[in-house]
């Protein structure tokens, strides 16, 4: 087994059989008997990390008899500077790596930072749940030596003109609809192996991260006068299935790996403490533009109904060349389940469903196949509270703490929003240079080469 086929694992020497984990697991991956060690079935696994969340059982340091915490660090792909518990679930992480392509003086290192990143970083150094930092998140990578500090909100905002120019281009066509959003590979993958039957379903868009990672390596560089070759990306991620995504053979639209690397908010929260950086104390700082320029639209993005909402505020705008009367749907923003709603559009009633969770998206996906279902757009997250839940995110063991958790960083993903002068991706003046200067249109030549991708029946590969 390849190792980006095992990032989400259970140590057996650890593992006491609590089941804990598959209570969480969103596809019955996780098997074993109560009591004695579990372990992960490769082929049903999403990578989501749920279960990595919600595990409790961690190494003793008066415990002898197991691998010593040294060699755990290394195979568990942590910093010998870690001094967190050592949990049974666990993903493999990737801060080793980065922390030595940082020190390269000859690699030219971009990141971005998921939406959900900033608002739950700061609890890895005390904050209160939920507090916001993206100020003092860009100054500690700049010190980190990062060359440019960009953002998967500007990779928000573009999926936005390309995923709502593809639904008006369905919608008005009358083909493979409903339209599921494809931002979460975790929900690509389950789709995947479970449903390859409805991949056309899909929207083509690659995921923020993904457009994100091409454009930097494309049109970024041309902004930087760099040869791309040259360029190290990296993806700070709340979800741990972001790693499994960026390794897909398709993701190499800018003729390179669009993306280095991944590492999750924990892992970013490892490297700061390990090179030292005060991050109490730092200042805030911008991001780089113009390719970390986002607007209140792509921040929403970290929380379920997020895209929803940051689509339907574009689309709107779009088909009736009129402003949309408010910005803040509540309607789509809600929690773990299942929510329909009907959106007036100009002449157009567009009928919508947000499904968070995944066991909650299978209903809908049965009901395509019966012929029976006649939604329009529908977003689907795999993580119960969309990406600030995600399984690369702060560790919270207790069950009030992480519903406390949930429920802050989303408040401060929408405050985030509405404070932001700019609210809508179509309006993000970056987004409309990038079309403008390189891009072209949505859905255009080399819009769809860059921006768009196809999937894999994975049910055959079995």
């Amino acid at each position: 087994m390849s190792v980006k086929n095992s990032i989400i694992n259970i140590d057996k020497e650890l593992c006491t059989g609590c089941r804990r984990c598959s209570e969480v697991c969103p596809v019955n991956a996780i098997e074993g008997e109560e009591g004695k060690p579990q372990s992960i079935n490769r082929e049903l696994c999403v990578i989501c990390g749920q279960c990595v969340q919600v595990c409790s059982v961690y190494a003793s340091n008066f415990d002898e008899g197991i691998t010593s915490r040294d060699l755990k660090l290394k195979e568990r792909g942590m910093l010998s500077s870690v001094k967190e518990p050592l949990f049974a679930a666990y993903s493999l992480g990737n801060a080793q790596l980065v922390k030595e392509a940082l020190a390269n003086s000859d690699l030219y290192k971009i990141v971005q930072c998921a939406p959900a990143v900033r608002v739950s970083l700061a609890e890895e150094f005390g904050f209160p749940l939920g507090t916001l930092t993206p100020g003092k998140m860009v100054a500690a990578l700049r010190r980190l030596n990062f060359n440019r500090i960009y953002d998967t909100n500007f990779g928000a905002d573009l999926t936005i003109m390309e995923e709502g120019s593809e639904l008006i281009k369905r919608v008005t066509e009358g083909k493979n609809l409903p339209m599921f959003t494809s931002c979460c590979p975790a929900w690509v993958k389950f789709a995947e192996q479970e449903y390859p039957e409805l991949l056309n379903h899909l929207s083509s868009c690659r995921s923020p991260q993904q457009m994100a990672g091409a454009v930097f390596k494309t049109y970024g560089a041309q902004i930087d006068d760099i040869d791309p070759s040259k360029i190290y990306s990296v993806a700070v991620m709340p979800c741990t299935c972001k790693d499994f995504e960026c390794n897909r053979p398709e993701m190499e639209a800018s003729g390179y790996r669009d993306v280095d690397i991944v590492i999750t908010t924990r892992e970013l929260a490892q490297l700061i403490k390990d090179a030292g950086i005060d991050f109490n104390n730092l200042p805030d700082e911008g991001f780089d533009g113009p390719l970390g320029s986002y607007s209140g639209a792509g921040t929403i993005f970290g929380v379920t109904g997020g895209v929803m909402e940051a689509a339907l505020r574009t689309g709107y705008e779009l088909i009736t060349k009129e402003s949309i009367p408010k910005l803040e749907l509540n309607f789509v923003r809600g929690d773990q389940g299942l929510r329909t709603a009907e959106v007036q559009v100009g002449d157009l009633k567009l009928k919508i469903a947000v499904v968070s969770g995944l066991k909650n998206a299978v209903s809908v996906l049965e009901s395509i196949k019966e012929g029976k279902c006649d939604f329009h757009f529908i977003e689907v997250m795999t993580c119960p509270q969309g990406c600030i839940s995600g399984g690369g995110q702060p560790k919270l063991l207790l069950e009030a703490h992480r519903e406390l958790a949930h429920k802050k960083r989303k408040e401060a993903t929408y405050s985030h929003d509405s404070k932001l002068e700019v609210r809508k991706s179509h309006e993000n003046p970056s987004i409309v240079k990038l079309y403008g200067e390189f891009l072209g249109e949505p859905l255009g030549h080399k819009s769809h080469h860059l921006l768009h991708t196809k999937y894999v029946n994975r049910k055959e590969q079995k």
